[in-house]
């Protein structure tokens, strides 16, 4: 049995901003403006992070009048984590396997 980790999950939240974002949301729901505040980053650039955030699964949109909240969906992170563990006890169970040369 072939253990697999979501790799495009995993270049997802492998940019560092992205990764701010995703901690961010994990503490609260926030909007645009919070978010730009928070990281420093230009509202353009915060944006496609979002969008790619938001296409990857990672987060759901809430309409606010004329904001937008984004709040994180932690059973993907969950998800992911359950893969990882998979791989360890994978590799915990199989430490001493050794294919021969």
């Amino acid at each position: 049995m072939v253990m697999s980790v979501d790799t495009d999950l995993l270049r997802v939240l492998s940019d560092p901003l992205r990764l701010r974002i995703v901690t961010l949301l994990a503490r609260e729901t926030l909007c645009t403006t919070h978010l730009v505040e928070e990281t420093g980053a230009r509202q353009t650039n915060l944006s496609n992070h979002l969008k790619v955030l938001r296409e990857a699964g990672l987060v759901d949109t809430e309409p606010c009048g004329r904001f937008t909240y984004y709040r994180l969906r932690p059973e993907v992170l969950e998800a992911l984590s359950g893969q990882f563990a998979a791989l360890a006890a994978t590799a915990r169970a199989n430490a001493d396997t050794k294919r021969s040369c």
